[in-house]
């Protein structure tokens, strides 16, 4: 097994947590090396556990309301590399090492869109289609 550069006191990092009136917490994510913003997504107690514990990201699925484990079905992994815990102990930041695309649309970020003067615009490409990372109908 591999040596996660993680403690394993658990009940220090959790009693730090703050997680909000469902459970949850904010994580965000960003790429190890680049501090590229990557992603937000929530977790839950047990997907803080499974994170720390196995260093394969694990958020909590709002819509399917399970455990989601980051690349499961598109294989676009997150692997931790470091926890952050803010001020208020109320926001996680992950800084990971990301396989493929981190946004379920194909791209590199979640943070594709950028506002201006002119309103939208797209400033990320799609570098993976959606059906060739979930196949046909899949989101």
């Amino acid at each position: 097994m591999t040596t996660l550069p993680f403690s394993t006191d658990l009940a220090a990092l959790l009693a730090e947590v703050h997680f909000n009136a469902d459970g949850l917490v904010p994580a965000i994510a960003q790429q190890a090396g680049t501090g590229e913003v990557l992603m937000m997504a929530w977790m839950n107690h047990d997907a803080l556990v499974e994170t720390v514990t196995t260093g394969r990201v694990c958020y909590w699925s709002r819509s399917r309301r399970a455990l989601w484990r980051k690349g499961e079905t598109s294989g676009q992994s997150q692997h931790l590399k470091e926890l952050r815990v803010d001020c208020d102990g109320d926001t996680l930041l992950l800084i990971v090492e990301q396989k493929g695309v981190a946004c379920h649309t194909g791209r590199r970020s979640c943070f594709y869109q950028s506002w201006g003067a002119a309103g939208f615009a797209t400033v990320l490409d799609v570098e993976t289609p959606p059906e060739t990372l979930y196949g046909a109908g899949q989101p």
